[in-house]
């Protein structure tokens, strides 16, 4: 393995596809190196995004709209961790309250949950995948907030949080998805 192709895919093909002509196994190294271009720059974005826009009604959308395009252009996989990245850049750069840290992990999976729903749905139909994971990521935080963290957290903490967790990430969902698709219709890419 060498440090161009870490997953010594390249080697892969050349040993296991002699008899291709040498233009194909190019062509396929430049379209593996397109998408992972194309994954670092959507993951770039949801790294660095909280890091200069503390406004959740305004990253919420961008970066729920960075998840179903990374869904779309790249795939599932990446997309699950692009979903982990901005809750922990947010606590490391001190843009979610400390004692709000106990839900990162769980903003994580309801990220999780949403890339997972949106990509199960979207061959049926955009609106419906969209709609649907964006409910089931509300439903998920809303449950874990007024639930779990009413047991760990004090009572003006957990109205706090009970309201970003709540029918802000529903909003935010839901117009991330209308930011993506409209992305996504701009470049031609089938939604």
């Amino acid at each position: 393995m060498s440090l161009s192709d870490p997953l010594g895919i390249r080697k892969l093909i050349i040993e296991n596809f002699k008899f291709m002509p040498n233009s194909i196994t190019q062509t396929f190294t430049k379209a593996q190196s397109l998408a992972v271009a194309k994954f670092i720059a959507l993951l770039g974005i949801a790294t660095f995004l909280p890091m200069f826009i503390h406004l959740q009604w305004l990253t919420g959308p961008i970066i729920n709209a960075i998840l179903i395009i990374t869904v779309v252009v790249v795939g599932v996989r990446e997309a699950l961790l692009v979903a982990l990245v901005p809750s922990s850049v947010a606590l490391a750069y001190g843009l979610l309250p400390l004692p709000l840290a106990p839900m990162v992990p769980f903003i994580m999976m309801g990220n999780a949950i949403f890339v997972w729903f949106f990509d199960m749905l979207r061959d049926r139909n955009y609106w419906l995948a969209v709609v649907v994971a964006a409910i089931l990521k509300f439903i998920f935080l809303y449950s874990i907030a007024s639930v779990l963290m009413r047991a760990l957290l004090s009572a003006p903490l957990v109205n706090s949080l009970i309201l970003m967790m709540g029918w802000g990430q529903l909003f935010t969902a839901l117009v991330g998805g209308l930011l993506a698709w409209l992305f996504l219709k701009f470049l031609k890419f089938k939604v």
